[in-house]
């Protein structure tokens, strides 16, 4: 699985935390040969959604027979999720292969005095994967914020900046203007942008996109209707067409839309791509995101942040009603912001941690609940917290989040039930 030692190696990397910025990134794809050039990429930054948009984008270009890859983070399970090519998460060989070549590269440049990130080698590699196995194009989702981002190496023919909201102050800023900022970062000039954000976001972005010359889209909240929202899909119409879109949730309908107005952007769209749109979102698939799990009453996503929360919080009361919560979260997000908006739809709530360095602990969370609902209750670990909720159900659903780890905690969880 790993005969020379390349992914415990790179897993290794992780320890060094986040550090934004294009330097190493030039220097290690200039070592590499720059395989990222002449390479035609989507490349979709934003706080949430980004990562729907992106597997919508791909699934589009897949079902219009493109030969895509898709480079998405983070992962829930395996490293491998971050890498696809068709649809399929790269196998362990040919990770192993990829990481073997790219690693004498950082070493040296570690000799040099420029140490990579883990980031920013799996960016290199997941660049590399694509031009090696000949992708035709490739979606490509920002890591943190956007001008800064690993990722930004990459001059893509369409750029996608789904909703912002607070986050990684500590990386970002301190305003939400100086985060979308950031983010507007990501544009390129001559390549056309698409948004769904509107105010001060908005106006932000108007005044990068003018600033560059980088024709900007806006997607309207106006354009987008939905006709029904389901347990495992949504029914939208846009642009007078009605789709079907593979994800539950009514906000699925507004990724859509920027999927939609991605990919009529690029130069295939008319000839190769508008046959397919209905298909690819309604054969899109994307893990812990509001997800049943399979002959359970329980529903899985790794919902983390504010904003994330109202939306999840909208469809579970849409689609399920009431539930059992259980929320489990790492300590560098907004505890009390995320507490408040799901608790009151919980009949009872189960705090827990996810099995993680960065988490907030029960007791804390629990603290933190409290303010908020009446029945609050602290386990050990998602998977007592899990057990406990689906005794305790009666006839509601289990709801689990609070974030990726956690959503991990679960699907590992289930594994052991089904050995």
């Amino acid at each position: 699985m790993d005969p020379d030692g390349s992914l415990t190696w790179l897993d290794g990397l992780s320890r060094r935390g986040v550090r934004l910025g294009l330097g190493n990134m030039v220097e290690l794809l200039g070592r590499l040969g720059d395989p990222h050039d002449g390479m035609r990429f989507v490349h979709v930054a934003g706080t949430d959604g980004k990562g729907s948009v992106c597997a919508m984008v791909e699934s589009i270009l897949r079902a219009s027979g493109f030969r895509v890859g898709a480079f998405t983070s983070p992962f829930i399970m395996r490293v491998n999720e971050c890498i696809r090519l068709d649809g399929e998460d790269v196998l362990d060989d040919d990770l192993s292969g990829v990481v073997s070549m790219v690693r004498p590269h950082v070493e040296d440049m570690e000799a040099d005095g420029m140490e990579c990130t883990y980031f920013e080698v799996l960016t290199a590699v997941a660049l590399l994967y694509f031009r090696l196995v000949a992708a035709e194009i490739a979606v490509v989702e920002v890591g943190m914020g956007g001008r800064l981002d690993s990722t930004n190496v990459v001059v893509p023919e369409v750029s996608v900046i789904n909703d912002v909201s607070m986050e990684h102050r500590g990386h970002l800023g301190d305003t939400i203007q100086e985060i979308a900022l950031q983010k507007a970062g990501i544009m390129k000039p001559g390549v056309p942008c698409v948004t769904s954000n509107d105010g001060p976001v908005l106006e932000v972005l108007m005044r990068h996109a003018e600033e560059i010359g980088s024709p900007l889209v806006q997607i309207s909240a106006r354009e987008v209707e939905v006709v029904d929202s389901k347990p495992d899909s949504v029914d939208m119409l846009y642009r007078g067409e009605l789709y079907t879109v593979g994800l539950p949730g009514r906000h699925q309908a507004k990724n859509a839309a920027l999927a939609i107005a991605a990919v009529s952007l690029l130069p295939d769209y008319v000839d190769r791509i508008v046959p397919h749109i209905a298909e690819g979102l309604e054969d899109v698939s994307w893990p812990c995101r509001m997800q049943k799990v399979m002959g359970m009453p329980l529903v899985v996503d790794a919902t983390h942040t504010v904003s994330g929360a109202e939306c999840l919080r909208r469809d579970v009361e849409e689609i399920y009603g009431r539930v059992v919560l259980v929320l489990a979260m790492l300590d560098d997000k907004d505890l009390d912001g995320v507490s408040g908006i799901l608790a009151p739809m919980a009949d009872t709530v189960f705090v827990t941690q996810p099995d993680s360095p960065r988490a907030a602990t029960a007791e804390a969370l629990a603290e933190i609940m409290s303010a908020h609902h009446g029945d609050v209750r602290a386990r050990g670990t998602v998977a007592e917290a899990v057990e406990d909720a689906l005794e305790a159900r009666g006839e509601s659903m289990v709801l689990v989040t609070g974030s990726f780890r956690t959503a991990e905690d679960v699907l590992r969880w289930l594994q052991t039930r089904s050995a």
